[in-house]
């Protein structure tokens, strides 16, 4: 007998997603995705999460690893039941697009 998932209305869960992702951090920039910029759309209807992404630069060596720790992200939130992310590089990421917390926590300002 399967277990019922959990059924949250989507922008319930949309803001879970934004909260969740906030937790995974670029390991070579110690800074949160979020605040990074690097998170471009977040689309939830009926327990399935979208992520499109980018990475700060095509070669990056995290390339693999930071979308699957999206995916794992995504996926520990109660009610959803799948999540896909897609890496895209346009628009290209620019530093102009991380947050004041993230520029401050570089020591941009």
């Amino acid at each position: 007998m399967t277990e019922p998932r959990l059924q949250l209305p989507d922008d319930l869960l949309a803001a879970e997603a934004w909260q969740q992702l906030e937790c995974v951090y670029d390991p070579e920039l110690g800074v949160n995705l979020v605040d990074l910029g690097l998170i471009y759309r977040l689309d939830v209807k009926d327990g399935k999460v979208q992520v499109e992404m980018t990475l700060t630069t095509p070669g990056c060596p995290m390339s693999d690893s930071m979308p699957d720790a999206v995916e794992r992200a995504l996926l520990t939130i109660p009610g959803v039941a799948h999540a896909s992310v897609e890496v895209v590089w346009e628009p290209r990421w620019v530093p102009e697009m991380m947050s004041e917390r993230a520029t401050r926590e570089l020591g941009w300002v």
